[in-house]
């Protein structure tokens, strides 16, 4: 799916709509396009085929080349699951950038570019290609930070709940929770190389608001890197923890039932005794049986005492 945007002069300020048409300044957004799609662009825009099926490619790593005066920047940005066993994941985000236009690809629709499209991004002008770019990249940084403190959040509401109940499924949430933390960890490492790289090199033409921008960019990426790295110690501590507590009260449990069961097991055993076909004593009494019954309950109760003070009940 292709749509192509442009800003254009509208009284009393400039705004970006869809024009559908391969025009100087323009934006093409390309969600999941087909090969025919990715073949058109290529051709009306020069832009190498592989650069677009770059980002197509779910393990594709974030980088940056250059090649013929087009260049192309991947980056991981933060998408939730769509499966309910992890909270977020990450997919590559291609960006090329042509001496006329920009081209953004991506498999999935995604917040970043519904929020250009959706004009929730202000001073956004399509002709700005290097200020587009750097805009991107810190809208994908704050959406990082912002997906991060939704997993605390959803962190400290399992660990209340493992508090409560201590089940497995608790548990299983948060090692969720770990490998969302884990993707974030290792995609904001790799993007920050390319933030790097982007500083040092400057692939893109940059004037001084443009740098001020780009190192705006890195101190929010190296922000959530530090937040992720944070979060994932925090939540390998918990888990450890919580682990180390239901396995204990699991042992706790073996404790109890195995002393109830040795407790009661003193009556079986007398009366087993006692009901063999064979003379017994008290068998001509006429409380023979109360007797035996007390004799029983004395036993147990003593065993029930010393176990308990060991501290197994």
């Amino acid at each position: 799916m292709i749509h192509i945007y442009r800003t254009v002069e509208a009284a009393p300020a400039l705004r970006t709509e869809e024009t559908g048409r391969f025009e100087p300044g323009s934006w093409v957004c390309m969600i999941n396009p087909s090969g025919e799609e990715i073949e058109e662009v290529a051709t009306r825009l020069s832009v190498p085929g592989d650069y677009l099926r770059a980002a197509l490619d779910e393990e594709e790593r974030p980088r940056t080349e250059t090649e013929d005066g087009v260049t192309l920047i991947v980056i991981d940005i933060p998408m939730p699951y769509p499966e309910q066993t992890i909270l977020y994941t990450t997919m590559p985000l291609g960006i090329i950038v042509t001496p006329d236009t920009i081209v953004t690809v991506c498999l999935r629709e995604n917040a970043i570019v519904q929020d250009f499209t959706n004009g929730r991004v202000k001073h956004f002008y399509t002709f700005k290609k290097t200020r587009f770019v750097l805009q991107i990249l810190f809208l994908n940084a704050s959406y990082f930070l912002q997906y991060l403190r939704q997993i605390e959040r959803v962190s400290d509401r399992i660990g209340a709940e493992l508090n409560q109940s201590m089940r497995n499924r608790e548990l299983i949430q948060l090692m969720n929770l770990k490998k969302s933390l884990v993707y974030f960890s290792t995609s904001l490492r790799s993007n920050q190389i390319v933030l790097d790289k982007t500083l040092t090199f400057q692939p893109l033409r940059m004037y001084a608001d443009d740098t001020d921008l780009l190192e705006d960019v890195i101190i929010e990426n190296k922000q959530a890197i530090e937040m992720a790295n944070t979060y994932s110690t925090i939540l390998t501590e918990t888990m450890d923890a919580f682990a180390s507590i239901i396995s204990n009260n699991f042992n706790n449990i073996l404790k109890l039932l195995t002393s109830i069961t040795i407790i009661l097991a003193i009556p079986t055993m007398i009366a087993s005794f006692l009901g063999m076909n064979v003379p017994v004593p008290l068998e001509d009494h006429p409380y023979g049986f109360v007797i035996i019954i007390i004799l029983s309950l004395i036993v147990s109760s003593l065993l029930a005492v010393a176990i308990n003070r060991k501290g197994w009940l």
